[in-house]
């Protein structure tokens, strides 16, 4: 069965503005966090670290993959709160890539994906990287539920603290990008786009409102699409540039970075004139959205090789 790739609310886009900063934030958290509250989990290790811990302790299971760009951004906020919670919840980390067959059990059909373990029974939490707000509010909602079922204990003791006593200031947010994040949570495009174009205005070399820029067009594109009738379309027909640009944009919004940039970069190679320069621009803005993913590198040389 088809479905809509949904759009509105998969990435922060505030995390384009302070990637650096919140990193830093989830370092600093880590660094006073409870030892066991965050653990990387084997189908070895699973039994031991999530069914039979959770009989005492929330699990929130984080399942994710290192070419997944919302894992990036997701996972450094629930290691950060993880910390913060202080043991309240244990956060068990599984890569679905090394680790498929707890992907199968969990029935992840996309990632990221977190679910809790209370009690060796799993309880679906979301999908998808939300602001750390919504994350928040899934949390201490899990935990309502583990204590209406007995499960109240902590890593570390009864005694372990709920939370700092100081939370880590939050880091300033440039007043510029509030009225794009603002829009962009309204699915307002036009007005997201005139926020950071007038960012960009003012100060060409801005990185932070040109990737913001090139990540609300690429919503934009993809707002409503059906995922599988465009992948499909644009295998069908490789040599489709509308139907290939489309295609990528679905896999660049689902994380398969290398996917979108082959797609793109065999597009350039065998189109010319008008074709060529919309397919080399789109991946030039794609490569703005991607930031530092390690795909990046890769496609960068693959461009250069298709254009000479």
């Amino acid at each position: 069965m088809s479905q809509q790739i949904p759009v509105h609310g998969a990435v922060d886009l505030s995390a384009l503005a302070s990637q650096r900063q919140a990193q830093q934030r989830a370092d600093a958290a880590l660094a006073s966090a409870p030892a066991g509250v965050i653990i990387d989990v084997t189908e070895a290790t699973f039994p031991a670290e999530v069914i039979d811990r959770s009989m005492t302790v929330p699990v929130v299971v984080d399942l994710w993959a290192t070419w997944c760009g919302p894992c990036k951004q997701l996972s450094p906020v629930l290691e950060r709160l993880a910390a913060e919670y202080g043991g309240r919840f244990v956060l068990a980390k599984v890569d679905v890539d090394a680790e498929q067959r707890i992907g199968a059990a969990f029935q992840v059909q996309s990632i990221p994906t977190v679910v809790a373990v209370v009690q060796g029974q799993p309880v679906p939490l979301f999908q998808g990287a939300l602001p750390e707000q919504q994350v928040r509010a899934y949390l201490d909602e899990l935990l309502k539920v583990a204590a209406q079922a007995g499960v109240t204990g902590t890593v570390g003791g009864a005694d372990a603290p709920a939370a700092p006593a100081e939370e880590p200031a939050e880091p300033p947010m440039d007043p510029r990008f509030v009225a794009a994040f603002d829009a962009v949570e309204a699915g307002d495009w036009d007005a997201a786009r005139a926020a950071y174009q007038q960012v960009i205005d003012a100060e060409p070399g801005n990185a932070d409102a040109r990737a913001g820029l090139a990540l609300v067009d690429l919503y934009a594109r993809t707002d409503g699409a059906d995922p599988e009738a465009a992948i499909a379309a644009a295998d069908a027909a490789p040599d489709d540039v509308v139907a290939g640009r489309l295609a990528a944009d679905i896999e660049a919004v689902n994380g398969d970075w290398a996917a979108a940039f082959d797609r793109l970069v065999g597009l350039v190679r065998r189109t010319s004139g008008d074709d060529r320069e919309a397919v080399r621009t789109h991946l030039l803005a794609l490569f703005d959205v991607a930031g530092d993913d390690p795909a990046v590198p890769k496609a960068r040389t693959g461009l250069a090789s298709a254009l000479f």
